[in-house]
């Protein structure tokens, strides 16, 4: 097969090598630049997860300039599609013959330029989605793990659905509740996995004692969830969990309201990481919860710069004037890696250098540290598939308006600071002996 590769140049135009004291430079000409592709949605409705991308990307590019480096970042948007993700990869490997890929945020934006790399044997590292569906959902035929196999150029640093249902359930059982769950899992890669009956929440609730209601896949930018609000009232849900998009659960917490489900907890993946999805609900998002993956108080630095991840966030609000985002921090890893992989690497146009440099990283980053080849993931996967830490969060009204979002249980990170513990939704009350030890 005829790939970027058999015509690829190692010197780009626009741009100069990176040099550092602090940094040990790729061995390459000194006229060269090394030019990195970012994929993420920029637009759409998974918009809320590249809200932070140009301020990361203006600080990479600042922080290199004043080390005497620069890095050339091509930038495209997959507009929340994921057709258009796997077109933009291929013009950023065809057309601007980038040396390594970025791309960031759900199975729609990751998968389908992982994919794209690993046919045009061009090195890629990507982040912000689950691992299973990651991986899963590339495998040519993701019903059959016999036929999995681990890929040459696409690698991928995240959590896994492991780790969610351990932070999700680790939540409920600090409140007193009826274990009944109301599950809400998408026609999308997320949801898919998140439902599964193998790899996602239904073995595991079951196993724990709880009762999973799941009304089977919904397609994304529902306007109607009367069927799965009726569903959950007539088992008489206490829980309420799943994987949404901004949008669809801007609609359903509003129908939920407005038709009578009142459930004592609502963990959703996804939709309320992010704080401009809790503002729309008024006072209706307080006490939502969900997972979180990074937050000021995570006690990371950065390899690049050097700064915690508290500084990070307040450099973004008083950037941009917005709260801190959870993506900040694994977009900045992000570039923290492809300098420390492109350092290592030598000749930045040989992919398969590059490749083996991402396979052999270990790397102290924003969030957390970086490292492939985990004994602890299953082997198909370990090759590939680099974990990091993940904690559970709750959001709480200020005083003065807005939300904050306080971690409420920390069992998978204990080096992640509490807040506080779980409070219920509305109308119900925490069992005085429901994780009374946990602070």
């Amino acid at each position: 097969m005829f790939t970027r590769r058999d015509f690829l140049k190692t010197t780009a135009t626009g741009g100069a090598i990176i040099a550092t004291s602090s940094l040990a430079a790729p061995a390459i000409a000194q006229n060269a630049a090394i030019k990195l592709g970012y994929v993420s949605p920029q637009t759409g409705p998974l918009a809320a997860f590249g809200e932070a991308d140009k301020f990361v990307i203006d600080s990479f590019l600042a922080t290199t300039k004043k080390l005497g480096l620069t890095y050339e970042v091509v930038v495209k948007d997959s507009q929340s599609n994921p057709n258009r993700a796997a077109e933009v990869a291929k013009e950023l490997i065809v057309d601007d013959q980038v040396n390594l890929m970025l791309v960031s945020s759900t199975p729609e934006t990751t998968n389908p330029v992982s994919t794209t790399c690993e046919g045009e044997q061009m090195p890629c590292i990507s982040t912000v989605a689950p691992w299973q569906p990651w991986f899963i959902g590339q495998q040519g035929n993701p019903g059959d793990p016999s036929s999995w196999k681990p890929f040459d150029y696409a690698y991928h640093f995240f959590w896994g659905l492991e780790d969610i249902i351990a932070v999700f359930t680790g939540m409920w059982g600090q409140i007193d509740t009826n274990k009944k769950v109301g599950g809400l899992f998408p026609n999308d890669g997320d949801g898919n996995a998140w439902g599964d009956r193998v790899v996602g929440f239904p073995p595991v609730l079951e196993k724990l004692g709880y009762g999973l209601t799941d009304t089977g896949r919904y397609q994304n930018l529902t306007d109607d969830f009367s069927a799965q609000i009726n569903a959950f009232k007539q088992a008489g849900t206490d829980i309420l969990t799943g994987v949404m998009i901004p949008p669809d659960l801007t609609t359903f917490w509003n129908q939920a309201k407005q038709q009578g489900l009142k459930p004592k907890i609502a963990s959703i993946g996804k939709a309320l990481l992010f704080p401009q999805t809790v503002e729309a609900l008024g006072d209706a998002g307080h006490n939502l919860s969900t997972e979180v993956w990074w937050t000021p108080s995570h006690p990371f630095t950065s390899s690049l710069t050097g700064e915690t991840a508290v500084t990070v966030a307040n450099a973004f609000t008083k950037s941009t004037g917005r709260p801190w985002t959870q993506p900040i921090g694994f977009a900045h890893a992000l570039f923290e890696i492809a300098v420390d992989v492109m350092k290592r690497a030598g000749e930045v146009g040989d992919g398969d250098a590059v490749a083996k440099a991402i396979g052999e990283t270990k790397l102290d980053t924003l969030v957390g540290p970086i490292a492939w080849g985990n004994e602890k993931l299953p082997p198909f996967a370990q090759k590939n598939v680099a974990k990091t830490p993940l904690v559970g969060g709750q959001w709480r009204l200020k005083s003065g308006g807005g939300y904050d979002l306080v971690v409420v249980e920390n069992g998978l990170a204990p080096n992640v600071p509490l807040g506080g513990k779980l409070e219920v939704l509305a109308g119900g009350k925490r069992s005085a002996g429901a994780r009374a030890g946990r602070n």
